[in-house]
């Protein structure tokens, strides 16, 4: 059900990097065309160090035993030979740029080697505090490294996250910021650490990132309070990694969405999020008495961005339709399967579950059973059974 896929919304917030997992999810689905989808891959591809994943990508694309079709191309040798100068191009400059990306790794690698042969010695690390200022002053005095071999490890880090060693990124990315005395510079790093741990679905030290983040983000003064809300934004959409994995992940988004300062983020910028936030409240019991505020927001929103998960609220709540309830839900269950986030399978043996799914739809019933009782004086146990 691409009609309901909120990619095209959510991607332009994400790290390039970080998209590659929905464009997996939305391939193995069968959303799009291949063609689509493996071309999307270059183009991120493109803009990273991955050149061997890009070749692989390039060759999957253009397969010359596969002419493609158009107004450009027919069933000729003319055809196949343009296909094939296309791909011996693509590859001749991959081959080029890989030899590029090799030598500025090596460089890069001997810039910062002083610093990371520091750090790889536990008993030199052991002689590091709290201090930063000491620190430098102690690194320089002794081991003659000074902020250029400490910048030198911030672009070694970079340059390993764009290669695709997100392990190593994040391990020099988290030295890096005991070291770094500029906060902008330490604020980045931060933003890398948080989606290389992402991409290696270290859920536990993701969440914790995310907090030490906002904590950031919430007390940083912004020289644009809109930049601050751009910062919001942009945390809200990478957490959806997190709180979908994280064992009490769909009541810490709940925890998050729902502050004022976030929601109104929401409202203002990024109202396809609600999506996200009516299924944690939708699935979570505990939650419920939560639910009248959230119902007035998807009413003030509904102008702005509504999908069958809003509109099943708005059903069984405002319009009080249950018919009209119980074709939402059924287009709900689409929507969370066809979801990168919410349609998570769960392999039990030779059968495939998405837990989500059932989840809601069993909390669906329930409050539209709940709410019909609630509001007739009569209950027409035949139409319940419906339900």
């Amino acid at each position: 059900m691409a009609t309901h896929d909120l990619t095209p919304r959510i991607a332009p917030n994400l790290d390039r990097h970080l998209v590659f997992p929905l464009l997996e999810f939305l391939q193995e689905r069968q959303l799009y065309p291949d063609e689509q989808i493996l071309k999307a891959k270059i183009e991120l591809l493109n803009k990273t160090n991955m050149v061997d994943y890009a070749m692989d990508i390039h060759k999957s694309l253009y397969r010359t035993e596969d002419v493609p079709q158009g107004s450009f191309f027919f069933y000729t040798w003319w055809g196949l030979w343009l296909v094939v100068c296309d791909l011996l191009r693509f590859l001749a400059d991959m081959v080029e740029r890989r030899a590029e990306v090799v030598a500025r790794l090596k460089a890069l690698e001997e810039a910062a080697a002083p610093l990371v042969s520091f750090l790889q010695n536990p008993n030199a690390v052991q002689e590091l505090r709290a201090d930063k200022q000491y620190n430098l002053q102690m690194l320089n005095d002794r081991y003659q490294i000074g902020t250029d071999q400490i910048e030198a490890l911030y672009q070694y880090a970079k340059f390993q996250f764009e290669c695709g060693n997100y392990s190593g990124a994040a391990d020099y990315l988290y030295q890096y910021r005991a070291l770094c005395t500029n906060s902008e510079r330490s604020l980045s790093a931060l933003w890398g650490k948080l989606a290389a741990e992402i991409l290696m679905q270290n859920w536990d030290i993701a969440f914790e990132e995310l907090n030490r983040l906002k904590e950031i983000i919430d007390s940083k003064s912004y020289a644009s309070p809109l930049n601050q809300v751009q910062s919001r934004i942009w945390l809200m959409h990478w957490s959806l990694f997190i709180f979908f994995n994280h064992d009490n992940g769909r009541t810490h988004i709940i925890d998050l969405f729902n502050q004022d300062k976030y929601l109104n983020a929401i409202q203002t910028n990024a109202p396809h999020l609600l999506r996200y936030l009516a299924t944690a409240l939708i699935v979570n019991k505990r939650r419920r008495t939560q639910f009248k505020d959230f119902i007035k927001v998807i009413q003030q929103e509904q102008y702005a961005f509504k999908d069958p998960i809003t509109e099943f609220l708005a059903c069984v709540y405002v319009n009080y339709d249950f018919d009209g309830a119980q074709k939402k839900m059924r287009e709900c269950e689409e929507v969370i399967l066809n979801d990168p986030f919410l349609g998570k399978r769960v392999e039990e043996g030779s059968f495939s579950t998405v837990p989500l799914r059932d989840e809601f739809l069993e909390n669906a019933r329930l409050f539209i059973f709940e709410t019909y009782c609630r509001i007739h004086q009569r209950i027409d146990m035949g139409y319940i059974y419906t339900f």
